[in-house]
């Protein structure tokens, strides 16, 4: 059990107490605190905790301060010192606002303006979307794009790349905006040819297209219900 002081979270509140185990983690900490504090939409990057710690050597106590990093377990720590002489503090980086767009969450939604830290990827901001609405969906469903309308431009966002970096980067950050987008079923999937290779006895290749006489007709080529080998694409909207 812990006392954790979070007043960065709600100032009518000194401390949360909380219940965990030896192999919770500073970072499984401050997800449970958002969490308790009902803020889940709220980017976890931005807190950390410290550790501030008295220490009586010559009889006059001497506090010192450790910023606990991701991985660092409270619970063990706390039990390297005596009761009362430790307690843990919650903390909040410096971040920046990123604004996305989310229609294809709620018609009448234009946008989210989410408060991150320089770290957080673009799978966790999607993540972060998501909880605004308190959905349940995967955020794999989703995918973050860069979009510029007036060149033109979009790309996804691999998951693991951070939003609040690229935006520092645009040269005309009005001209540049995130758009949440769910992805298409289907389009990941492997495109079936339509022949198989086999080697022969001399070790060369042989093609055999597997396709009947019927389907080679330039008719059933040209069939207006054969599916097309691209993927189709949702139509861009910009507001």
């Amino acid at each position: 059990m812990v006392k954790v002081y979070a007043r960065v979270l709600c100032a009518d509140m000194e401390y949360k107490t909380l219940c965990i185990d030896t192999t919770a983690s500073s970072s499984d900490v401050v997800r449970l605190l958002l969490s308790k504090f009902k803020m889940k939409h709220r980017d976890p990057n931005l807190f950390y905790l410290t550790m501030e710690v008295w220490v009586r050597k010559t009889g006059i106590p001497i506090r010192t301060i450790m910023v606990l990093d991701d991985e660092a377990r409270p619970v063990e720590l706390q039990s390297c010192h005596p009761k009362g002489d430790s307690k843990f503090l919650l903390q909040m980086r410096r971040g920046g606002l990123v604004k996305v767009y989310d229609s294809c969450l709620m018609a009448g939604s234009l946008y989210k303006s989410l408060l991150v830290s320089e770290r957080t990827t673009a799978e966790e901001v999607v993540q972060l979307v998501l909880h605004c609405y308190n959905s349940s969906d995967r955020g794999s469903k989703y995918s973050l794009y860069e979009v510029c309308p007036i060149k033109n431009y979009e790309r996804a966002l691999h998951p693991h790349e951070l939003p609040l970096r690229i935006q520092q980067n645009w040269p005309s950050p009005e001209h540049f905006a995130f758009h949440l987008r769910r992805n298409q079923e289907g389009t990941h999937q492997k495109r079936q040819l339509p022949w198989t290779c086999q080697t022969d006895m001399t070790g060369h290749l042989n093609f055999r297209l597997n396709v009947s006489r019927n389907e080679l007709s330039p008719a059933a080529i040209h069939s207006p219900t054969l599916k097309p080998s691209y993927n189709n694409y949702e139509n861009c909207f910009y507001i």
